[in-house]
């Protein structure tokens, strides 16, 4: 949520920030902001996206080789040009940009009110940057010192970036449980949220600890903690590629990540499976891997999407692996007193690797011991860090707010998980391991035959794109899916749609059942297949309309569902990935239809890095 971008070095700052903040808008925003230094400090702020902030400054002076921008997502306050980043000391000599949540910034308010401090917005950041000032204005002349003072003051998450008038050759950065990379150029330093505005710029990044504050100048870059303890900062090669970032003649992020899932698939295994003799390389585990085949209880916690995926892993682990599974919502996790055991393994699943809610349960139970596995996509994030072993699921860049590719590339993983822990227990035949091994490499071409069917999604598409509520069904391990069905319609055409196991229908939702209903059924040829025929019957004796998923050759459901999508025979455990795919392209032409924002859906984050 929110995206910050700060330039400082030789270039012109106003092009930096604003080509940055388009590359940010998939995190979600409802206003835009850029602060620019020209010989004194401008500040540019509107309602809307970055082309109205671009529109609004048309006529500003736009020279000036130190900046920062903002796209916010509103918590505290109403989006308005008023909440809008950046936001002015009092004096009007600082000026703020801010991701995160301030918690303490009430009790702050009212000690500042009472110094004479007014107010313009509703924000806490604007707290935030009058707090420094009466840290200056009581003795701490020294900018970096009034900011690390300040910054010990606060509870809360920050990415935060600070210009001064009166020191135009210095930015100042700071994080704390909020995305935050540094890109370092020739005589020229970048910040950003995500590496997305830097990759055309430099390689060579720097990702800042919690408690971490950066002093950049054109010619150096100073790290110190909040005790002002100087640090050696660990740069990195970023391995993203600009490519990655554009639509590549896709209308929308959403379809070219949909049609990428055969290559993201296959970079999820790439080195990691020799099917031949079951072997399974998972060098992110191998210190922990003992351990591991040890477990007594695996603790998956995640949000959203990733949720969905970590059910799946429930069914995997605990079919193959024998070990008993709890599947959790962070946000609620954290907040419950949840019984954790030293034994325990936490599996913390997230395609940013910055969700907030994740890493509170990830420290609560660090706090208790568990030892803790991450699956993340984006490397140098803070999830593999604050973890002690994991696995990267190389999904490559995901721009659509709606999650696809991270999906079923986090499925692979799991799958690959399963299958690790069940050889290193015993609890699979190695001839069963190798099976589905086999299967799982030939997954990109079955996926790349799920979508050939593109074509046909779209005419039922035109069938039911008017519909107003829709159930998606599924059994088993489909069950999950059927979830995650349901959450990419309603997120991306704001159609309600709830995902439900196919035999609780007949406990509340076949009520909502009549010929003005569409009803998804994952119908696939595995262990439940009899019953799902049943609850298909019983849909069908209410009238409701049904699109069912099939596996190829299917003749029986054909005859009673009203729209078969086929996909090829597979294993049963692998269903989920190739069932996925036709949800997707399902919500996905819905949503076109119904002329709704695909890429940036009303009101959503890609990343939710606050609580």
């Amino acid at each position: 949520m929110c995206g910050i971008v700060g330039y400082i070095g030789h270039q012109n700052a106003w092009e930096i920030i604003i080509k940055g903040l388009k590359r940010l808008e998939y995190r979600g925003y409802d206003s835009a902001g850029v602060a620019l230094m020209n010989g004194k400090m401008s500040i540019y702020k509107k309602t809307g996206k970055v082309s109205e902030l671009e529109s609004f400054a048309t006529s500003a002076n736009k020279n000036g080789t130190l900046g920062m921008g903002h796209t916010r997502w509103a918590t505290h306050g109403i989006p308005s040009d008023q909440n809008a980043h950046p936001h002015l000391s009092g004096n009007q000599s600082l000026s703020i940009v801010h991701n995160g949540i301030i918690e303490n910034y009430a009790a702050i308010k009212e000690m500042l009110s009472k110094k004479g401090h007014t107010f313009t917005s509703d924000t806490d950041t604007e707290v935030l940057i009058k707090l420094v000032e009466q840290i200056q204005l009581e003795g701490a002349t020294d900018l970096r010192e009034a900011v690390r003072v300040a910054l010990s003051q606060v509870t809360g998450a920050f990415a935060i970036v600070i210009l001064c008038k009166d020191e135009p050759d210095l930015l100042i950065a700071a994080r704390k449980g909020s995305p935050m990379v540094i890109g370092i150029g020739n005589n020229e330093y970048f910040v950003a949220s995500d590496a997305s505005p830097i990759v055309e710029y430099t390689k060579q990044v720097y990702y800042p600890e919690d408690n971490v504050l950066v002093y950049l100048s054109r010619e150096q870059m100073e790290i110190r903690d909040l005790a002002n303890i100087e640090l050696t900062p660990y740069i990195q090669e970023l391995e993203l590629e600009l490519e990655a970032l554009e639509k590549g003649g896709y209308e929308h992020f959403m379809l070219k990540e949909i049609y990428e899932q055969p290559r993201s698939i296959a970079n999820c295994l790439r080195g990691r499976i020799h099917a031949e003799d079951a072997g399974i390389n998972l060098g992110g585990l191998s210190e922990y891997a003992s351990k591991l085949s040890q477990a007594k209880r695996i603790i998956i916690v995640s949000c959203g999407t990733s949720w969905h995926a970590g059910l799946v892993g429930e069914y995997l682990i605990e079919e193959y692996a024998r070990i008993p599974v709890e599947v959790e919502y962070a946000s609620e996790f954290r907040y419950r007193n949840p019984i954790i055991h030293e034994e325990d393994i936490v599996l913390a699943i997230s395609q940013s690797g910055e969700t907030a809610d994740t890493m509170a349960a990830i420290e609560l139970a660090k706090e208790a011991g568990a030892t803790i596995l991450g699956i993340c996509n984006v490397v140098g994030a803070s999830i593999p860090r604050l973890s002690h072993a994991g696995m990267y699921t190389h999904a490559g860049p995901e721009i659509g707010v709606a999650s696809t590719k991270a999906f079923t590339a986090q499925v692979t993983a799991l799958t690959l998980l399963a299958l690790f822990f069940a050889k290193k227990r015993g609890t699979l035949p190695l001839s069963k391991i190798t099976s589905l091994l086999t299967e799982l490499q030939e997954t990109p071409k079955l996926i790349t035959t799920c979508l050939e069917n593109d074509l046909f999604i779209q005419h039922v598409a035109g069938e039911i794109k008017d519909s107003t509520n829709c159930l998606f069904l599924g059994r088993g391990i489909n069950f999950p899916v059927a979830l995650e069905g349901a959450l990419k319609l309603k997120e991306i055409s704001y159609i309600h749609a709830e995902g439900y196991p196919a035999a609780e229908m007949k406990h509340g939702p076949i009520a909502l059942i009549d010929e003005q209903m569409p009803i998804v059924v994952i119908a696939t040829k595995d262990s439940s297949y009899e019953k799902i025929i049943s609850n298909i019957q019983e849909v069908k004796a209410r009238k409701g309309k049904v699109i069912a998923i099939v596996t190829a050759g299917d003749t029986v459901i054909r005859e009673i569902a009203d729209y078969t999508i086929e996909i090829p025979v597979c294993a049963e455990a692998l269903t989920p990935l190739l069932a996925t795919i036709p949800l997707q392209l399902l919500s996905y032409h819905i949503a076109v239809m119904r002329g709704c924002n695909v890429d940036q859906p009303r009101n959503l984050a890609k990343s939710v890095t606050v609580e």
